[in-house]
């Protein structure tokens, strides 16, 4: 039941943003409000719920990109880093910067997901200067541009003002942290 009402408020936050009420979430979930208030207290609950599941899904999705055997150091870390969900298609991520405002907690917990968990990434990345494939860098300066191009993509208005959704966005990140900016020499 907890994880159908997850799935139900990533389908109505995709759809409404931080604003969707109870009621939107019971009328998506064809339930009661009181049903769903079994298994969360409130509407605080809920959402920090929901950060941790959407970023469970995540976490999966890197485990599997991880452990293929068929794809080198480099597509694995470039996997990792785009990886999301796919329910998270169509979201609208302007939104979480309401969220940040309405619902602090969740917030706090989104921070906190995107700060922890980068035990593979650092491994891929160690992996990657070992064979050669990536030049000697700081791994804790590549989370800093990372985290923070991920958060001011989550958080800021340059989706919206650049008409661009969030996953070609995060691509075009980890192509500039990967690729770089020079054009390669043939």
């Amino acid at each position: 039941m907890n994880e159908r009402i997850l799935e139900g408020a990533l389908n109505v936050f995709r759809k409404k943003g931080p604003k969707f009420t109870m009621d939107d979430l019971a009328s998506e979930m064809k339930m009661s409000k009181k049903t769903i208030y079994t298994v969360f207290n409130d509407k605080n609950e809920l959402m920090c719920e929901m950060v941790d599941y959407a970023f469970n899904i995540i976490k999966e999705e890197e485990d599997r990109v991880y452990k293929n055997d068929k794809l080198s150091t480099i597509e694995k870390l470039r996997g990792i880093l785009v990886v999301l969900p796919e329910n998270s298609y169509g979201f609208d991520y302007a939104a979480m910067q309401q969220m940040a405002e309405k619902y602090p907690m969740a917030h706090e917990k989104l921070n906190n997901r995107l700060e922890s968990g980068w035990d593979k990434t650092f491994d891929l990345l160690n992996k990657g200067m070992e064979e050669g494939k990536i030049r000697k860098i700081n791994l804790e300066i590549f989370k800093l541009i990372y985290g923070s191009s991920v958060e001011r993509l989550l958080m800021g208005d340059f989706l919206k003002r650049s008409n661009m959704d969030y996953p070609t966005a995060l691509k075009e990140v980890v192509d500039v942290l990967i690729d770089g900016i020079l054009v390669k020499e043939k």
